[in-house]
């Protein structure tokens, strides 16, 4: 869905209603979905413009949900304006939004929804994160609890734990879980793996999902600059009659740009298979063949991390979230175009087969297998420190770390 097709389609509908940039004369927007008037950050209008956030205050889209052509399918889509923050209050008047886990989703999609005016309250075990939940101003007792008490106390009880404690709390969960109240995620393991999880929802509650294609991190971040995440949604029960219209309200309030509607099983299969793909496990495997390569033919290591990752990441890679993958390569010279456009088809030939075995293996249930044995295991923190330590201590991210230290903006930074 971040495809190209997709962004094109959405700046035809931006440029077709063209909103305009308005200052402080929607006092509504900027106390709901905007905090960071003053936030130094340039944004990219999809004419092309950079407009300095500290001359304007960030806005909600004026357009509203509509049917797209996204080269040559039409779906809908859901935006920001359709929920202002009233219809988000109204919606959710009477109910206790109740975050279980405190963790990168659970920390962006609770502020969020907290800075957006909702009755939030947080389920967390005590810890570190637990620490870090008090610092930010939940208190003990009034709107942090222990995770089976906020079950208890919540009518939308959002589980943002982890996939392995999801299963292993599950048991003392689910007679929480009382007839007319709501359970959401933001992943759709558990229930569609649900032979290996065991989480069937009781009757009588809706049971919904809101999956933000992004990290908690970028959910709040995007949030406090006055934009907003793009992320799915699906109703896997409807036992209301109203779990659709709360399931886009519930993810605008969290911090969704726009929304596009899916199915649990979509969503989880796509996800699996993306983060162990492009998103993450095939891009170090790229990056770090390349940086060997480099290497092994006498490259020192800043130049083979700067033609591998920095060029990547700090130049190319934004052009094409700008634009597009031909408008990238319109912008680099034609000895670089050249050569992409002769050796992108060996890639992909080479390539697809191992996509497709990731494929298999998701669908069939070996990904999820594999996740909730590691992860259930009491040692499994330890075993992933070590995972990661050897990627962090391997030479092309000391050299990268090094790197980014360089950079202007980090002149004078630890």
């Amino acid at each position: 869905m971040s495809s190209r097709v997709f962004a094109t389609a959405l700046r035809r509908a931006a440029t077709m209603a063209r909103p305009t940039v308005m200052a402080a004369a929607r006092p509504a927007v900027k106390q709901s979905f905007v905090k960071a008037a003053t936030v130094s950050i340039k944004y990219k209008l999809s004419i092309g413009h950079s407009i300095n956030s500290k001359q304007i205050v960030p806005t909600m889209q004026s357009r509203g949900m509509k049917t797209l052509d996204f080269g040559g399918s039409k779906e809908t889509v859901y935006e920001r304006s359709d929920v202002p923050k009233e219809k988000l209050l109204d919606t959710f008047k009477n109910d206790t939004i109740a975050v279980l886990g405190y963790g990168p989703q659970g920390r962006g999609q609770a502020l969020n929804l907290r800075d957006n005016g909702v009755n939030v309250i947080i389920g967390q075990r005590e810890g570190k994160t637990y620490q870090q939940a008090i610092e930010e101003g939940w208190v003990p007792g009034k709107n942090l609890f222990p995770v089976l008490d906020a079950v208890d106390k919540g009518t939308v009880v959002m589980n943002l734990l982890s996939d392995a404690f999801q299963k292993e709390i599950w048991p003392q969960m689910k007679p929480l879980l009382t007839p007319g109240k709501t359970l959401y995620f933001s992943h759709g393991f558990s229930i569609v793996y649900k032979d290996q999880t065991h989480i069937e929802p009781p009757e009588g509650v809706d049971v919904i999902l809101v999956a933000p294609k992004g990290s908690g991190f970028t959910v709040r971040r995007l949030f406090q600059e006055g934009r907003g995440i793009n992320s799915s949604f699906a109703v896997y029960k409807d036992a209301s009659g109203h779990a659709k219209e709360r399931t886009i309200a519930l993810g605008i309030g969290i911090g969704s740009g726009y929304m596009y509607e899916t199915t649990f099983e979509k969503e989880v299969y796509s996800d699996l298979f993306g983060e162990r793909g492009v998103l993450m496990g095939a891009i170090q495997g790229l990056f770090q063949a390349q940086y060997e390569v480099l290497r092994a033919n006498g490259h020192s290591p800043s130049e083979a991390f700067n033609e591998t990752v920095e060029e990547a990441t700090q130049s190319l890679y934004p052009l094409i979230g700008e634009r597009g993958m031909d408008w990238m390569y319109s912008n680099c010279s034609t000895t670089a175009m050249r050569g992409a456009l002769d050796w992108w088809k060996p890639f992909h030939d080479a390539s697809k087969p191992v996509f497709e075995d990731l494929y298999r293996s998701v669908k069939d249930g070996s990904e999820t297998a594999r996740s909730l044995d590691r992860n259930s295991q009491p040692d499994y923190r330890e075993k992933l420190e070590e995972e990661l330590r050897e990627i962090r201590e391997s030479e092309i991210w000391r050299t990268g770390k090094t790197v980014r230290q360089l950079r202007p903006e980090n002149a004078g930074k630890n």
